[in-house]
């Protein structure tokens, strides 16, 4: 009888072994589409500045994501806890609306890819602002990823021609203030809604920051420019996108990313924004040599190196 039931151990181990391995795909798989997706989100931004004020881009790019998802969001209303409502209010605004804002305004006088190097700083103020405020606690192995990961950033940024007419102190300032609030974000979330769905959260979220976000957009004048021209459609078309696409769809995928791998490995997708900024750099005539391979295959490792098993 022993002998029977040892015989049958392995298979137990091998179908546990392969539900981790699934699992730890869906992981990757998630954080590959968001690195993407937010690695683009800067060229779209830059995009829509062309001919709409910071206000405006940003303003848009949240009312598009609380429209596409407002149906989810009055069907799912009710279902939030009444105690938990104001966390999924601040959520939307620690996580999307003021880092919106505060993107775009930097933008206008600070190049894409030292945004998306400085928002590599997210993950730092997740272990900073968990220790905190949230009495959160990080082994060393994802410390040291982080360390790896953000030196390979670093490096990223340094090994660019022009790196050195990009500096802004007070649009560097603004860009690290949002990863501020992104760690604050974070750490709230995975301490306090982490029996809610993703996609309740993020569409209660951002529907109803999308009401101050209209309130801005009115005040801009936006709705007095004219609507019709070409240059307009183009730049309120991007930053739709942007929306739709960088904030309503990302924000999904970042919340189940949060709750199935954890705040610091879903923190890290930032680490591979700069990646994705340098790819995009290909189909604007930039030039990418054995440095910036290096620099991504350092963040990469780094990555790797956070979320493998002690």
């Amino acid at each position: 009888m022993r002998t029977q039931i040892n015989s049958l151990l392995p298979f137990k181990n091998t179908g546990k072994s392969n539900k981790v391995n699934n699992s730890k795909i869906i992981n990757w798989v998630l954080f590959i589409i968001l690195s993407f997706i937010w690695g683009s989100s800067f060229v779209l931004m830059k995009e829509g500045l062309l001919h709409l004020t910071a206000f405006q881009v940003a303003s848009i790019r949240i009312i598009s994501s609380g429209i596409v998802l407002l149906p989810v969001a009055i069907r799912h209303f009710r279902k939030i806890p009444v105690n938990k409502l104001h966390y999924v209010f601040f959520s939307g605004v620690l996580g999307s609306l003021l880092p919106a804002y505060l993107f775009c305004i930097a933008e206008q006088s600070i190049d894409s890819s030292l945004a998306g190097v400085l928002n590599a700083l997210t993950p730092i103020f997740v272990i900073i602002m968990g220790a905190v405020f949230f009495q959160s606690s990080t082994s060393k192995t994802k410390i040291i990823g982080i360390g790896i990961a953000f030196s390979g950033s670093v490096l990223l940024f340094f090994s660019q021609r022009n790196f050195a007419e990009n500096s802004n102190a007070f649009s560097v300032l603004l860009v690290v203030i949002a990863t501020l609030l992104y760690g604050i974000n974070v750490n709230m979330v995975n301490r306090y809604l982490t029996s809610i769905p993703s996609l309740h959260i993020a569409a209660v979220a951002l529907g109803l920051n999308a009401i101050p976000a209209l309130i801005i957009l009115s005040i801009t004048g936006y709705f007095k420019l004219a609507l019709s021209s070409k240059e307009i459609i183009v730049s309120t078309g991007y930053s739709s996108i942007l929306g739709i696409g960088g904030t309503a769809i990302a924000t999904i995928m970042f919340y189940m990313l949060l709750k199935r791998a954890g705040y610091v490995f879903a923190s890290m997708v930032t680490y591979a924004i700069p990646i994705v900024a340098i790819i995009w750099g290909l189909f604007y005539g930039e030039e990418i040599g054995w440095k910036q391979f290096a620099c991504m295959g350092i963040i990469l490792v780094g990555v790797w190196w956070a979320n493998r098993k002690r």
